[in-house]
This record gives C-alpha cells, sequence and structure tokens, in this order.
C-alpha cells in the first residue's frame, strides 16, 4: 500500500475492541496489527495504516479457540470450510483422538467401530500416516490442524484378532508405524481403551507404543477404560502409562458416568491434582451432560436416556430415541440396538454438578468431541465453545470471560505444544475470533443440532479471514501443526 514512508503500516487493523489475550489476565482496550500471518502490534495503533480495517466496537478480540478433541481427521478433508468449526470461533482442531485415526490403515478392508466414526474403507485409504499428512497438506482446510496416530487403528491394521493383547511381533509392527508417524509429524499417540477393539490391549502394550511417541517428542491422549466404577483404576493406570513411557499424558473428556459415581468427580480432580506434582498430565471437558459416540449395549445400560444419531441398517431412525424405536418395532432394547447396527448414540450419563466442577478446574481445556459425519449429531458439534462463553460464564457465572478464554486457547497451545498460538502476542500467529460477549451463545440443540452460534462476528486464521457476516469467506489458509515439545 501507499503512504508516507515515517507511518507505519501493516495489512490488517483491527481497531477498537477489548482484548483478551488468552493468558487470563484482564481485559483492554488495544488495537491489533496483523502483516501477513503474524500479528505486528497490538496497543493504540490510532496512527497505523492499513490495506484493511476491521471496526470491533463492543466486541471482544481474542486468540483463535483450539478444539483440544476432535474427530475431525476426515471432516477437514470431506468438508475443508470446517462450517461447524470456524462458526464457532476455532482456528485449530487436534485430531486423532480415542484411538481414532485415518492412517495407517491398509487399503481395501472395513474399519471395525468405533473406527467407522470416520468412514468406511473409502475414506482409510492411507497406508502410511505420511500419506495422510501429505492430503492435508495439498488440500488446506480454512483452519489449522494437529493430528495424532490412534493406537486402535494401528492395532486394527496390524491385528487380525482384536480380542487379544497384541503379540511380539504384532508390537514390533505397531511400534515401527508409531515411528513413521511421528516422523511424519503426528504430535503424539491416542488411546481408545474403553472400545472393544482395544480392551484386551495390556497397559504394556500401550506403555511400548507410547515410549515410542515420546521419542519423537509426542504425548499421549487417552479415552481411559473406564470413565464409570472404574474411573480410578483408569486415571492410575493412564498416570502409570506417562510415567513409565516418559510423555505427558491428557485425559480425554475427563467425567464420572452413570447415576452410582454422580459426585466423584471431587474425589477423580483431587487424584489428577496429585498426580500432577511429579508428572505432566491435563484433561479435556465438553460442556454438556450427554456423551456421544458409537452404538454399544452395555453404554445403553448405564444410562438415563439414549437417542441415535446414525444407523447404517435404519437410517431413518437418526434423532430418535432408542426406547422409542423399541417401542415402535416392539421389541426389547437390546434387539433394537442389534437391528440398528452399525450406528452411533447420544448417551445421557452424567451430572451437572460434577460437569460444573470439572469445567471450573484451573487448567480444564475444553474440547467438543464433536462426531461431525453423524447424521444427528450431538449439539457440541457446532456449540461447544459459544457455551462455555454464554451459558456457563455470562449466565451462570462459573469463572469470569477471561478465564473461559484461557481455557479455550493458550493451555491448549501449551500441552500440545503450539509454538505462537494461542495467546494474542505481537509476532504469535494471527489467529483470532471476534465476538460479543453479551450476545454470544450456542443456538445448537438435540432436537436441531446444526446450527451456527450467535455472537461470533469474525473468525482469522493465519491472518486470512474464514469467517464473516454468517459464513465461511471460502479462504482455506489453514496448516498442519507440528509440536514444539
Amino acid at each position: 500500500m501507499s503512504g508516507r514512508a515515517d507511518v507505519p503500516a501493516c495489512d490488517l487493523l483491527v481497531v477498537g475492541g477489548t482484548v483478551i489475550d488468552g493468558t487470563g489476565a484482564a481485559r483492554h482496550r488495544a488495537d491489533v496489527a496483523i502483516s501477513g500471518d503474524r500479528i505486528a502490534a497490538i496497543g493504540d495503533l490510532s496512527a497505523m495504516q492499513a490495506a484493511e480495517r476491521i471496526q470491533a466496537d463492543g466486541l471482544v478480540v481474542a486468540p483463535g479457540f483450539i478444539d483440544a478433541h476432535t474427530h475431525d481427521d476426515r471432516a477437514v478433508l470431506s468438508g475443508p470450510d470446517m462450517t461447524p468449526k470456524i462458526s464457532q470461533g476455532v482456528t485449530t482442531v487436534i485430531a486423532g483422538n480415542c484411538g481414532i485415526s485415518l492412517a495407517p490403515f491398509p487399503e481395501g478392508r472395513d474399519p471395525p467401530p468405533p473406527l467407522n466414526l470416520l468412514g468406511g474403507r473409502e475414506q482409510f485409504r492411507f497406508r502410511r500416516f505420511a500419506d495422510y499428512m501429505a492430503a492435508l497438506a495439498a488440500a488446506p482446510a480454512a483452519l489449522n490442524i494437529a493430528p495424532q496416530v490412534g493406537h486402535t487403528t494401528l492395532r486394527a491394521a496390524v491385528m487380525d484378532d482384536l480380542s487379544r493383547p497384541a503379540g511380539p511381533a504384532e508390537l514390533d509392527a505397531m511400534a515401527g508405524l508409531v515411528d513413521e508417524a511421528m516422523a511424519a509429524g503426528a504430535i503424539g499417540l491416542s488411546t481408545g481403551l474403553f472400545y472393544p477393539p482395544a480392551r484386551a490391549a495390556t497397559t504394556d502394550e500401550v506403555v511400548r507404543l507410547a515410549t515410542r511417541a515420546a521419542a519423537g517428542g509426542g504425548l499421549h491422549t487417552t479415552h481411559m477404560r473406564d470413565e464409570g466404577a472404574g474411573v480410578f483404576d483408569s486415571l492410575r493406570e493412564s498416570a502409570e502409562i506417562g510415567r513409565r513411557a516418559h510423555l505427558p499424558v491428557v485425559i480425554s473428556h475427563h467425567k464420572c458416568t452413570g447415576r452410582p459415581n454422580w459426585g466423584r468427580s471431587v474425589a477423580t480432580l483431587a487424584a489428577i491434582s496429585a498426580a500432577r506434582r511429579d508428572q505432566v498430565l491435563d484433561f479435556d471437558v465438553y460442556p454438556y451432560t450427554a456423551s456421544s459416540t458409537v452404538l454399544l449395549k452395555e453404554r445403553v445400560g448405564d444410562a438415563e436416556r439414549v437417542m441415535v444419531t446414525w444407523s447404517r441398517a435404519e437410517p431413518d431412525m437418526a434423532g430418535k430415541d432408542l426406547a422409542d424405536i423399541a417401542r415402535l418395532w416392539d421389541c426389547p432394547v437390546d434387539a433394537a440396538v442389534d437391528r440398528l447396527q452399525p450406528a452411533g448414540a447420544i448417551y445421557w450419563q452424567m451430572h451437572e454438578d460434577d460437569l460444573r466442577r470439572i469445567l471450573a478446574w484451573p487448567d480444564a481445556m475444553i474440547g467438543s468431541d464433536g462426531l461431525p459425519h453423524d447424521e444427528a449429531p450431538h449439539p457440541r458439534l457446532w456449540g461447544t465453545f459459544p457455551r462455555v462463553l454464554g451459558h456457563y460464564s455470562r449466565d451462570v457465572g462459573l469463572f469470569p470471560l477471561e478465564q473461559a478464554v484461557r481455557k479455550m486457547t493458550s493451555i491448549a497451545a501449551r500441552v500440545f505444544g503450539l509454538a505462537g498460538r494461542g495467546t494474542l502476542a505481537t509476532g504469535n500467529f494471527a489467529d483470532l475470533v471476534l465476538f460479543d460477549p453479551a450476545t454470544v451463545k450456542d443456538e445448537a440443540s438435540f432436537e436441531t443440532p446444526k446450527r451456527a452460534a450467535r455472537g461470533i462476528h469474525q473468525v482469522l486464521v493465519n491472518g486470512r479471514t474464514v469467517w464473516r457476516n454468517g459464513a465461511w469467506t471460502g479462504n482455506r489458509p489453514g496448516r498442519v501443526l507440528a509440536r514444539t515439545a
């Protein structure tokens, strides 16, 4: 742009907004200048020239939100606009969670549940993790992605029987695949020990693979074996894996499921705090008392209510309660579950008091755990981050807005090693969200789950606007992010 040589200039200037920088510090009035993909300056920039100006009066200017727990591995390729996420202000997603990743997997084979949450054999086409990473780089999405390699995917790739522990040769093969994935840029190893294809895996099996992830500078995230009656044994196992493999651990979607376990979050949080004195241990949480995954009989029994989110055999049943389906078919619930398979479901299993206690824990990260390919998805896919900002921070008063933003930004950037992201600071990447603190609100519900939030005005990824005026701009500036340990 042209202008006086002695007047500083930038590509884009956000003026008049209230900055919440992601660190937990008090909000303050400041302008934000962006040059290229970086923040060039923050402060009173009224004298600065800019090619483009964004007027942010009445709006909060915050770091783009980091979704600490997603299953967006395929979505970034099949729907690169990523509207469910950018409409919430999310600029980075952590993928490959719960032991589920698209790669590495032999072509021409059907992925077993829960891998089929990402799709069928046509989606599982990446023999090497490097092939998947190349596909991400060749077709950028609207936001950034940091992928992990999934333990269940590894088991399904090398084992002919998933109901047993891996043998020595199979362990060697999986270790080699972890090495390849880490060399290709995976940020760590995830496990889903709760699910049938991984339940037979021993602690030693996970430690062996986690050690390889640690050698590559990675971390370990885990959907633990049990979030109900056995939650404390599962917490101890997760911590043990981290200690023995010498790597950070993230407990996925921490919760206490099933009515007999309501209230146990007081003790689980105390156990996590105690473990953190000797090792790096974190967790993410989503702001709902209902969970969602594949339809499993054992989970149905623990739930207060179950709603079907998709069914390959009976697609018309998506969005209906399981109890209503059983009545419609005049059959026992177990028989309805069998007839629906393969299928997914939402389970009401948690208590609001536990949820609030876990959300309010000082270093809790926010992760949606949304399932983008469900026909009737859990509303967390579209509503997680505005729900924390609007409902839990503003309306309930569970924590100040500064802490809400911190839970969505700098904590995740620290935990996952995303250098230059998660805070608004000069020199950092220009991932920003502009939202109205008075009106921001999740609009997605269990009845109408695919609805964009209210109050998210503009979202920038690497200095380029991806969401404005309630729509995707068509820009795809997202990058594959590496972990800086």
